[in-house]
């Protein structure tokens, strides 16, 4: 609980000092998720994830992501991932459009801690990434890439409204703090703040559908300019088990 209040009260710093910077662009953004989860057995699972962000005013490309994760379940509680992302950018500003797009790189590892008290499950992600982004410049790809660290902090709380059989409703409300570090980071170790709310349905124990809205508060790398940008996302869950086939033996 101390380390909890700790990671808070430095979240509202950064967050603090952050906005009291003035130049600050406004974007809307559309984001579409499929993520597929596929359990292994008890302690193992695989996940994938596809990934669409889209400008909205004007309608122009964004990025996509591919990510892929191996997650180990360490006991009821405590679960490790580790996983590899490949990110494809098209533009970060709607008003320019480029002839390419500048690829990323990242490894990431996490640990998750979570527990439940009644219809409310407690979640905090504590996510390490090793990012390494494709040298460009407005007119073409460069040689090389530019490396660097980023920490993620994500606590987050899910309540559950309604469940019935295989069918379930609930809300679900993140707050995620994202921190820059390595040689190469000067002007941006703060990097952006994420607050989500969102409702997800349960369609059947395989599939679920969710709404969210999410608020990006993001510091560029001059230091001086931050994005703030609505974003609407929508996610479809399927989840995927290995099984194995029973063979029933009948006696003569």
């Amino acid at each position: 609980m101390k380390i909890t209040k700790i990671l808070f009260f430095l979240l509202v710093g950064f967050i603090s000092r952050a906005q009291t910077e003035k130049k600050i662009d406004h974007q809307s953004i559309l984001w579409t998720r499929y993520n597929n989860q596929l359990t292994l057995n008890n302690k193992w699972s695989l996940n994938f994830e596809f990934d669409n962000r889209l400008f909205l005013k004007p309608v122009t490309e964004n990025l996509y992501v591919i990510r892929v994760q191996g997650r180990y379940k360490i006991n009821d509680h405590l679960e490790a991932g580790v996983g590899f992302v490949h990110f494809s950018v098209a533009t970060q500003e709607p008003e320019r459009n480029y002839d390419f797009n500048i690829p990323e790189y990242r490894g990431q590892q996490d640990i998750t801690w979570k527990q439940e008290v009644d219809k409310i499950t407690f979640n905090q992600r504590f996510q390490l990434e090793e990012r390494f982004i494709h040298n460009a410049s407005k007119q073409e790809l460069l040689s090389g890439t530019t490396f660097s660290w980023r920490f993620r902090y994500r606590i987050q709380g899910d309540y559950t409204f309604w469940k019935k059989e295989n069918q379930l409703l609930k809300a679900i409300i993140s707050d995620e703090i994202m921190i820059n570090f390595g040689k190469k980071i000067i002007k941006n170790t703060f990097d952006q703040n994420r607050i989500y709310g969102a409702i997800q349905y349960g369609i059947n124990k395989n599939f679920a559908v969710e709404l969210g809205y999410l608020n990006s508060f993001q510091q560029r790398a001059n230091g001086v300019d931050y994005f703030n940008r609505d974003i609407i996302r929508l996610s479809v869950f399927h989840k995927l088990r290995l099984q194995k086939k029973v063979k029933n033996k009948s006696s003569l």
